[in-house]
């Protein structure tokens, strides 16, 4: 899978290791309008980063993609996991902040996952598994307000 998010209002700046920067929350949300197109429609995307790194602008980004309302995309953090649908498809978003690994289990996350429609998971690296072909990202916060988006894993490997 080759990721393309190329706009004049979230720059590609590393085709070699897949680099975007974002200055605004709005670019951010454009990136995920962007990766909704990948994702769809049955997609996985994981994102790691630090609290305030971006990681719900992207889902909601994503959820504008799918033709849902990104007003109605929060940070599902004390419900764990919400869904959404859209003319665009299906979006389950699923925030694992407050979970260990081993409480992620008893949600039955892995068969959502397995199910249809584009899945968000945010604080990724609290699954207990590993997920073939999820597209992996990490967002960081930069020193002048604008975000970094760097792919760590593609959904081709």
């Amino acid at each position: 899978m080759v990721v393309r998010i190329l706009t004049t209002r979230c720059t590609l700046t590393s085709k070699t290791t897949n680099i975007w920067h974002s200055n605004s929350e709005d670019e951010t949300r454009r990136c995920g309008e962007q990766l909704a197109a990948e994702l769809r429609p049955d997609g996985v995307l994981l994102l790691d980063g630090d609290l305030g790194s971006g990681k719900t602008v992207l889902a909601q980004g994503i959820a504008t993609g799918l033709g849902i309302d990104r007003r109605e995309v929060q940070s599902p953090t004390f419900t764990v996991v919400r869904e959404h649908s859209g003319p665009g498809g299906r979006l389950i978003h699923a925030d694992l902040y407050r979970l260990a690994a081993e409480e992620v289990d008893s949600v039955g996350l892995d068969e959502l996952l397995a199910g249809p429609g584009v899945k968000v998971v945010e604080w990724a690296d609290r699954l207990p598994f590993v997920l073939p072909g999820a597209l992996r990202l990490r967002l960081t916060r930069l020193a002048g307000g604008g975000r970094e988006i760097r792919r760590i894993s593609s959904r081709t490997q």
